[in-house]
């Protein structure tokens, strides 16, 4: 079986989906941003602020062509990881890409009852993050589009409703579902 690698805007349940696909498949499972914070040993936040965003973009680069060459794994990629470079064609042949989609609203919502730090939405009012997040959507959402296989998680809201996504996305991907 082939890397399941999953994508999407912040806030749409990567790494919870992730984490639940790995934990049902047996597999080994990674963040990207993570994976990023183990290796450089500094938080996005922190690199975000040290390198800019192009610096940090060329880190999770990097990162992303070696975690993405581990075998049997379920790989999470940061919101914006698909957008630059070539890491979208990239990601399509490294593996099974899976697009979370949902809308500005219901990721409005998952991002303001989230605890993780976003540095794209610091020093942002509630207004401004909403705005933000529907133009960056607008903007990423062509790149998120090129993914194999798309899922509607508009309505993952609850842990019954995450293992309904988990087995709606291994069935679209065509892994038996018990």
């Amino acid at each position: 079986m082939k890397r399941i690698i999953i994508i999407g805007y912040m806030g749409a349940g990567k790494t919870t989906v992730g984490k639940a696909l790995a934990g049902q498949l047996n597999r080994q499972f990674y963040d990207l941003d993570w994976y990023i914070e183990s290796r450089m040993r500094k938080t996005v936040k922190q690199l975000f602020d040290e390198q800019g965003e192009a610096g940090f973009r060329q880190i999770e680069y990097n990162m992303l062509h070696e975690v993405a060459e581990f075998d049997n794994v379920i790989l999470s990629c940061g919101g914006g990881t698909p957008c630059f470079f070539d890491n979208m064609d990239y990601l399509n042949r490294q593996g099974e890409t899976v697009y979370l989609k949902a809308t500005p609203e219901v990721l409005y919502g998952h991002l303001k009852m989230g605890k993780t730090v976003r540095p794209l939405l610091l020093n942002k009012t509630p207004e401004e993050v909403q705005v933000f997040i529907k133009q960056q959507l607008a903007e990423r959402e062509p790149f998120y589009l090129k993914a194999k296989y798309t899922l509607d998680v508009n309505l993952m809201n609850n842990y019954e409703k995450i293992k309904t996504t988990v087995d709606q996305l291994k069935k679209l991907i065509g892994i038996e579902t018990k």
